[in-house]
C-alpha cells in the first residue's frame, strides 16, 4: 500500500485471486480484457479531448494534494497516472483483472479487484471518490444508486464525489459523424437508446446505459448526495472531429480543429441546452458535512 493511503481492507492482499466479481456482467469483463483501454485516450483526437476536459473540470474541483483519491471504476490507471503525478495518494478499484494489473504497475497507485456497487473500503476513508466509468455499465437504476450510495458513504464529510455518465444522445451524434446513421439497422438500436437509454453493445462498444444530464443530477440527489454541478465534457465539437478523423485518415491531436473543439466545450459549458451534446456528462458533487 501507498504510504499515504491507509489500508482500509481486510481483503487487500498479494493472495487475492484475480478474478473478477461475478456480480458483472461477462461481456463487459471480456470486452475490457481485449480492447487497448489504456491506449484509448491517447491515440485520437476525441479520446484526448475526454481526457482534457476531464482533468480540467476535475483540477476545479479537486482538494490540494496529498488528498486521498478512490478511483472506482478506473480501469488501467489512466487518470490516476496523472492523479499520482499531481501529488495525490490514488488507490483503483476496478473489476478487471487485465485493468488491476496495469494500475497497480503506476508509480504512485494501488489497485484491486472489486465492484463499485459493494466497495471493501470503510466509511469517511476518502477525501475525493471518482465514478469515472461505472454508471453508464450498470443497466438497472437501483445498481446505479447503489454505486452512487457506496462513493457517498466511503468519502468523507464534505469529500468530493464525481460521477460520469455517457450522454444519451452520443450513439446518434456519433453514427451522425461516422454516416452508420443510414442503417436501418443502426436506427433501431439508436431509437432504442434515445427512448431508454439502454445499448445492447452492437457495435464497437459493450452494454451499456446511457442517461441525460438531468437522469444523472437526479440520480445522484436520490443517492443521498447534494445537487451536483453537471458538465459536458467534450462539448458539441466532438462529432467533427470525429466525422474528420474518420473520412480522411487524420490524426487531429494538436491540429486547429482540436484546438476548436477544446474551445468549444469551454463555451459550450455555461449553457445547459448544449451540455447533453457532449459524448459524456461529467457530475461533480460534495458529501454533506456532519
Amino acid at each position: 500500500m501507498s504510504p499515504n493511503l491507509p489500508d482500509t481492507t481486510s481483503s487487500h492482499d498479494e493472495d487475492r485471486p484475480m478474478t473478477s466479481n461475478p456480480a458483472v456482467r461477462p461481456e463487459i469483463i471480456d470486452f475490457y480484457t481485449r480492447s487497448d483501454e489504456a491506449g484509448r485516450l491517447h491515440t485520437t483526437a476525441t479520446g484526448a479531448l475526454e481526457l482534457a476536459r476531464t482533468c480540467e473540470l476535475l483540477r476545479r474541483h479537486l482538494p490540494p494534494a496529498p488528498a486521498r483519491v478512490l478511483d472506482v471504476g478506473g480501469g488501467p490507471g489512466t487518470h490516476a497516472r496523472w492523479l499520482a503525478a499531481d501529488g495525490y495518494a490514488v488507490h483503483v478499484v476496478d473489476p478487471v483483472p487485465k485493468h488491476v494489473s496495469q494500475a497497480d504497475a503506476l508509480d504512485g497507485v494501488t489497485a484491486e479487484l472489486g465492484d463499485a456497487r459493494h466497495l471493501t473500503a470503510a466509511a469517511g476513508t476518502y477525501d475525493v471518490v471518482l465514478l469515472l466509468g461505472p454508471l453508464y455499465h450498470l443497466h438497472d437504476k437501483a445498481d446505479r444508486l447503489s454505486a452512487l450510495t457506496e462513493a457517498a458513504r466511503v468519502a468523507r464529510p464534505g469529500g468530493l464525489v464525481a460521477a460520469a455518465a455517457i450522454s444519451r444522445y452520443s450513439p446518434l451524434l456519433d453514427y451522425i459523424a461516422t454516416t452508420g446513421i443510414t442503417e436501418p439497422a443502426v436506427q433501431d438500436g439508436v431509437r432504442d437508446t434515445l427512448d431508454q437509454g439502454r445499448y445492447a453493445g452492437q457495435r464497437g462498444f459493450t452494454v451499456a446505459y446511457f442517461q441525460t444530464s438531468d437522469e444523472l443530477r437526479g440520480e445522484v440527489t436520490e443517492a443521498g448526495l447534494p445537487a451536483p454541478t453537471v458538465y459536458g465534457v467534450e462539448g458539441p465539437g466532438w462529432v467533427a472531429v470525429k466525422a474528420i478523423e474518420k473520412y480522411t485518415d487524420t490524426n487531429l491531436l494538436g491540429t486547429a480543429m482540436y484546438d476548436a473543439a477544446l474551445a468549444a466545450a469551454r463555451l459550450a459549458e455555461p449553457h445547459a441546452a448544449l451540455t447533453d451534446a457532449s459524448a459524456h456528462v461529467l457530475a461533480i458533487t460534495r458529501t454533506r458535512r456532519v
